[in-house]
């Protein structure tokens, strides 16, 4: 499976339940797919835009 295949398929397993990824993670992904960025790169992007703040009293 070549890469932009594994990212059709993640992307299409993402909208089997209803979702669609944001535009932001779709240009992410466009520049992964043309060796612009790497998986790293997105894993970064993905955890500073959904990361759980954690509580001061935790």
């Amino acid at each position: 499976m070549t890469n932009s295949q594994a990212w059709n398929y993640a992307i299409g397993m993402i909208k089997v339940d209803g979702l669609e990824p944001t535009e932001d993670f779709k240009k992410y992904i466009e520049k992964e797919k043309k060796g612009e960025a790497t998986m790293e790169d997105v894993k970064r992007f993905l955890d500073k835009k959904y990361k759980i703040k954690e509580s001061k009293d935790a």
